[in-house]
């Protein structure tokens, strides 16, 4: 493969390289240095995790209530067992969500101490890249650079593209891009170009080579993705945050999904926008200076990232060997470790990215993502880690587990409706007896535990609207009081249908990688395109049978049972129409004129030119 070499390009800055030493995950020396929290976050700690404690006992006991007591199977424990982990999942990201929606009921806002631009040093902007629509790409560094200068700050930050690419043809548009931007930028702001002949360690491997090349010339540096795009406000408030804050190692902000028209996406970027901001509060308060960070959208201490963030290798055979794939909560937890804070700050605004435009699209990315999620289980007991950076790590190993443990515990409920239904039950299990034992299922019980579950699951997205209802601009951004609220009931509706079927998704993910199968590493689609019905029909065929597979055994058993499961079999049965319905851009275009699921970063002047528009790439441009 003909690869352009730096040289031949001259958009390098001399070298000034950082020592990146391979952290050992077996043996640390001494503890991470202490980082004083405040005692806020420790008050948030007790009641998100004590609250979560609680809500999980009183949901298992309710378990153990309606299954019978008198004579437990192990059909009867194995499902206890399976609602108790679902439900303590669940349970843990409610109480963060209350916590945090006190905090912004309260108007509780911490801000940052910000130090003067001037004393910032240098930043770099890193855009790593691999295969991605250079145009597009360019475009926004472009944007991003035009309002750094417009702030006068442009002295203060360089940009970097770190390529991957290994398609030729890809990498001379980005090179054509680059002295594009190089020229427009001649004399006001520096940018650099350096595509890599051997991608080793994929962009975790891009960052560390910038890192150990030129991070000496730099204080901090902020991490974007393709489809990342932030503010000039946003950079500078970051560089001065950090450059305040001596001890800080990363400081993460809450990204927000924008500039997608598939209903798919347009249903995230809503519930991101509406939702996101008390579930983004309630991890910054109990996350402390202990917290993690999500691979972009934030800036780092370029010499802290030298000292701790070097990754191993992992021993043993891929897909649980090999190279880390989920390298930013390692990093983080490495960071720590050293003695560097790692926190957000959520309500600094100004940091989009955008969503996979279909179901199919995220399940691309999601299978990546779930072999780097469950390689963390042999990083969790790595020797030093802060506690908190154990706890990052298991939930982003149950962010995956969950869709398995959810389907096993619907497997073993209709097993158990099965038992109950076709087995002559033994009123006399252990011999002679004075009295029987009689079988205990209590309905009403039942009934009254689901709609707790319920209220569990749907609580967080309640308080979100709650919120945004409060707020006038957000509630004008959102189509008004109505359109906030019949876009809450709509998003409720649209994922209550695709959540079995992502379900279904993941755990075949799952499946996948304990069967030893890696996942490769393919370039993320970012185009509205949307997939034949047929090729979706193809996908989705395995969940078609399973949703008619439950809804058949669900009717054997009983009609009540066959209502009970009726979301999920539906969304499972009905599941290529749904993905190709969710993944159309002019459905997305009808829903925006009915009022649903806008979001206040969308222009109505941008959006009106957008759904006239007849190139299903257009993009809104909103303000800075």
């Amino acid at each position: 493969m003909a690869v352009p070499l730096d040289q031949k390009l001259e958009a390098l800055p001399p070298e000034r390289p950082l020592a990146m030493p391979v952290q050992d995950l077996r043996r640390w020396p001494g503890g991470p240095t202490p980082l004083q929290n405040l005692k806020r976050v420790t008050v948030a700690r007790i009641l998100v995790f004590g609250g979560s404690a609680i809500i999980t006992a009183i949901g298992t006991y309710g378990m153990y209530q309606v299954i019978s007591p008198a004579n437990i199977t192990w059909l009867q424990m194995l499902f206890a067992t399976l609602f108790a982990l679902t439900f303590a999942w669940i349970s843990f990201s409610c109480a963060s969500a209350c916590f945090g929606f006190l905090l912004l009921l309260l108007n509780k806002h911490y801000a940052p101490k910000l130090a003067a631009l001037a004393d910032t040093g240098r930043t770099a902007l890193l855009m790593p890249v691999y295969n991605e629509d250079p145009e597009r790409v360019f475009a926004t560094l472009e944007r991003m650079g035009r309002a750094l200068q417009k702030q006068d700050a442009g002295q203060h930050f360089d940009i970097f593209i770190l390529s991957d690419t290994r398609k030729d043809d890809v990498a001379k548009r980005e090179v054509a891009c680059f002295e594009a931007l190089q020229k427009s930028f001649a004399g006001k702001m520096k940018v650099y170009y350096r595509r890599r002949e051997q991608n080793h360690h994929r962009k975790a491997g891009n960052i560390a080579d910038f890192v150990t090349r030129w991070g000496g010339g730099y204080a901090h540096m902020i991490v974007l993705d393709a489809d990342s795009d932030m503010s000039a406000n946003t950079l500078i408030t970051l560089a001065r945050a950090m450059a305040a804050d001596p001890s800080s190692g990363i400081i993460q902000t809450l990204p927000l999904l924008r500039n997608r028209w598939t209903p798919y996406a347009r249903m995230m970027q809503f519930a991101g926008r509406v939702y996101g901001p008390v579930i983004a509060a309630g991890l910054s308060a109990w996350h402390g200076r202990d917290g993690n960070y999500w691979g972009h959208n934030a800036i780092i201490r370029t010499e802290a990232f030298a000292e701790a963030a070097g990754l191993p290798e992992l021993p043993g055979r891929k897909p649980f060997g090999g190279h880390i794939l989920s390298h930013d909560f390692i990093e983080a937890a490495l960071i720590r470790r050293a003695g560097y804070a790692v926190y957000m700050l959520p309500d600094l605004g100004g940091s989009y990215e955008e969503t996979p435009p279909s179901l199919i699209d995220l399940a691309a990315r999601d299978r990546r993502w779930a072999q780097g999620n469950l390689q963390h289980m042999k990083i969790v007991t790595a020797k030093g880690l802060h506690w908190a950076s154990r706890v990052h790590l298991i939930q982003g190993i149950m962010s995956y587990l969950a869709s398995p443990l959810w389907l096993a515990l619907l497997l073993t409920g209709l097993g158990l409706a099965t038992v109950a239904r076709y087995t002559k039950p033994n009123y006399f299990p252990d011999g002679f007896s004075l009295f029987p034992a009689w079988p205990v299922f209590d309905p009403e019980l039942a009934l009254r535990l689901l709609g707790v579950t319920a209220f569990v699951l749907y609580l967080p997205k309640v308080l979100g609207v709650i919120i945004a209802l409060r707020d006038p601009q957000m509630r004008k951004g959102c189509g008004g009081t109505f359109g906030l609220i019949k876009s809450f009931i709509a998003e409720i509706f649209l994922s209550m249908v695709l959540s079995p079927i992502m379900m279904m998704i993941q755990s075949r993910f799952v499946l996948d990688i304990f069967s030893g199968r890696d996942s490769g590493w393919n370039t993320q689609n970012r185009d509205e395109q949307a997939a034949p019905f047929k090729e979706l029909a193809a996908k989705h065929a395995v969940h078609v049978l399973f949703g008619i597979g439950f809804g058949a055994l669900a009717f054997m058993i009983s009609w009540a049972t066959f209502f009970w499961f009726l979301p999920i079999m539906g969304g499972l049965a009905l599941a290529p129409v749904i993905s190709w319905a969710t993944g159309l851009p002019a459905v997305g275009r009808w829903l925006w004129r009915a009022n649903l699921f806008r979001i206040p970063e969308e222009q109505e002047t941008a959006a009106n030119s957008q759904i006239k528009a007849e190139a299903a790439g257009a993009l809104l441009q909103p303000a800075e």
